[in-house]
């Protein structure tokens, strides 16, 4: 008796943070409001990341477990802060995203020297992760010229992850590397 041949949940964890950090730039260009923003951070970035980490965690794969999860968890907060501020549950004022970033930032960073030894395609997005986030932390703290800046350097991060994702269901369905990630950069 053969068993199922089952998905690989990157897909899933790689849109879902790919589109909502696609979307959320979209907003901080100014391209779209925060509705479309607010509803990918709930379901697509949030709820569907962290589903996608649980089943990492079944695979046995923790750098998957622990980046789908993190992040879902870093969509789902962003969401609730959103809403908190909007309604006045509980205030964001002054520095307080900034200090959620430089958090974030952190997590990110540990994540980014794990990246390096997992593919090329993965290093590039962790590493234009890691500087999307220090850029969001300076303009949260004294340069807010750099949204711009940060936007833009996000949405090639974001492109990143949704070319792992290609990689993952074309390598799947053509049985061949349509979009190679290459080497580890660290072995």
């Amino acid at each position: 008796m053969s068993t199922p041949k089952l998905g690989n949940p990157a897909v899933v964890g790689l849109a879902g943070f790919g589109l909502t950090t696609l979307v959320l730039q979209f907003h901080n260009l100014g391209l779209c409001g925060l509705g479309p923003v607010f509803a990918l951070a709930v379901i697509f970035g949030g709820a569907a990341q962290l589903y996608a980490g649980f089943q990492e965690m079944k695979v046995g794969n923790n750098f998957g477990f622990c980046a789908f999860t993190g992040y879902g968890a870093f969509w789902i907060s962003f969401a609730l802060i959103l809403v908190s501020k909007r309604y006045g549950i509980f205030p964001a004022e002054g520095n307080d995203v900034g200090w959620f970033l430089i958090a974030f930032t952190l997590f990110t960073a540990i994540l980014w020297g794990a990246s390096l030894r997992v593919h090329k395609a993965m290093a590039i997005t962790f590493s234009l992760l890691l500087i999307g986030f220090i850029l969001l932390d300076l303009e949260h703290f004294g340069f807010p010229g750099l949204k711009t800046l940060a936007a833009l350097e996000l949405i090639l991060c974001a492109l990143s992850a949704l070319y792992m994702m290609a990689h993952v269901i074309y390598l799947d369905l053509a049985g061949k590397d349509v979009f190679p990630v290459g080497t580890p950069w660290v072995r």
